[in-house]
């Protein structure tokens, strides 16, 4: 979803509702200036935290439910 700065200003509870079920794009004077999103459903910087830190005796889906588990 995109709204303006000014829509979510004013509305901003509501879309702290929303954005449990999608990503929201700000928009400024018709430029995309920030992204709200889920931080539970953010994998993108789940993954990152896991690349490379790993030990070799423990696998990605066990460290993966033990780091969502803590969110």
């Amino acid at each position: 979803m995109i709204v303006t700065a000014t829509e979510f200003k004013a509305n901003l509870g509501h879309y702290l509702e929303m954005v449990a079920k999608e990503d929201i794009v700000i928009t400024r004077n018709g430029k995309r200036i920030a992204k709200l999103t889920d931080i539970a459903n953010d994998r993108t910087d789940i993954l990152r935290s896991l690349i490379g830190i790993l030990p070799s005796d423990v696998s990605l889906e066990e460290e993966k439910e033990k780091r969502l588990s803590e969110i």
